[in-house]
Formats: structure tokens, C-alpha cells, sequence
């Protein structure tokens, strides 16, 4: 199995992958290989050519650090929801409660929209949301689209672009739900999200 054999089971993440692959230098696309092969780099992944595609950079921001405990898309997102429907910022517990909920929620809505998703979920379908299902197993770009429907809110995936000083906008999701007061989540490049 090749470490780029996700691409064709997620046309998603494939412009994604395109995006930040074909803009970038020999250099930075050999950085970028070593860490799909499992290297990590230490300051993460960086898009470096915002100013060549003309995004806007998002310098005044807050990032709300989230724990590392495999729940950080869900805890990102339920915290985001809650900010977003005016009420308070929940507690690390309570965080914590919502993030699972919102994973099983998520997982309800994939078997709902079983002909909509599966084609972009990699092996066995039945067995990935069982997976999903798990408090301890990462989320990506499939929940992320799933939570959007569930909250019925869009959702902003940002990453650090080092070049521009600041956060560009990488995913967007839910954008039928309208643009505005989007949920934003910051992206690290290696698997965490932190609220924003």
C-alpha cells in the first residue's frame, strides 16, 4: 500500500494534498513526503504560498489549546458550536461530554448518508464507523464534512502559514448552511486541531 494511496478514496483530500504539493518547492514537497511516510516535523506543516494564491491571512486570531486525547476534532468542533450559539466556553469536562456526543452523532449521520460517503471511506465501511465510534480514534476531512451536517453550521479548517504570519483558510465545509460565523478549527499538519 502506498503512503498516498488514500488520494484516490478522497478527492478532498486530494485537491488538498494538490494544493499544498504542486505550490511548494523541491524542498518543502520533501518535507512533506517525509511526514506522509510517518516523519514529523517539529514545527509542523506550513503552507508557505498564500501570497501566490491570493488568500486572505487571518493575523488576529486566538488559538484554544485542545487536549491531545484523539477526541481534539470533536472537542475543536463542540466548542466552536458552543461559542458560535452564544453560549459560554464549556469546561474541559463538560468539553469532553459534547465532543462524544457529537462523535456519535457523526458516525449516525455517515450511516445515514451511506451512499453519499462510502465511496470516499477507505476499506470496509461498517467497520470505519465502528471505528469512529471509539473516543480515542482521530477525526479528519470525512467528519468533518459529517459534523457540518449535524450542526448544520460551516466549518473553517485553518493552518499556519510561516511565509504570511498567519492562519489561511485550507477546508471549508458546510457552506450550505451560509458563510457566516463559521465553526473554525486550526489544523496542525499532524493530526491535532485546536479550537479557534
Amino acid at each position: 500500500v502506498s503512503p498516498f494511496s488514500w488520494i484516490k478514496h478522497n478527492l478532498a483530500s486530494a485537491f488538498l494534498f494538490a494544493c499544498l504539493f504542486v505550490g511548494s518547492t523541491p524542498q518543502q514537497r520533501s518535507s512533506y513526503a517525509d511526514a506522509s511516510e510517518g516523519g514529523i516535523r517539529k514545527e509542523g506543516f506550513y503552507c508557505r504560498n498564500a501570497s501566490e494564491r491570493k488568500k486572505t491571512v487571518l493575523k488576529d486570531y486566538s488559538v484554544i489549546g485542545i487536549p491531545g486525547d484523539g477526541r481534539c476534532l470533536f472537542r475543536s468542533l463542540a466548542h466552536g458550536a458552543c461559542i458560535r450559539s452564544g453560549k459560554p466556553a464549556p469546561s474541559e469536562s463538560r468539553q469532553m461530554e459534547l465532543a462524544d456526543e457529537l462523535r456519535s452523532r457523526v458516525a449516525d449521520e455517515f450511516i445515514k448518508r451511506r451512499k453519499e460517503t462510502e465511496w470516499f471511506v477507505e476499506g470496509d465501511f461498517d467497520e470505519y464507523v465502528s471505528q469512529m465510534r471509539k473516543p480515542h480514534v482521530w477525526g479528519g476531512e470525512p467528519e468533518l464534512l459529517m459534523a457540518s451536517h449535524v450542526l448544520q453550521a460551516p466549518i473553517s479548517v485553518y493552518m499556519y502559514d510561516e511565509g504570511a504570519g498567519g492562519l489561511i483558510s485550507i477546508a471549508e465545509y458546510g457552506q450550505e448552511y451560509g458563510k457566516e460565523n463559521p465553526i473554525s478549527v486550526l489544523f496542525h499538519g499532524y493530526g491535532h486541531y485546536d479550537a479557534l
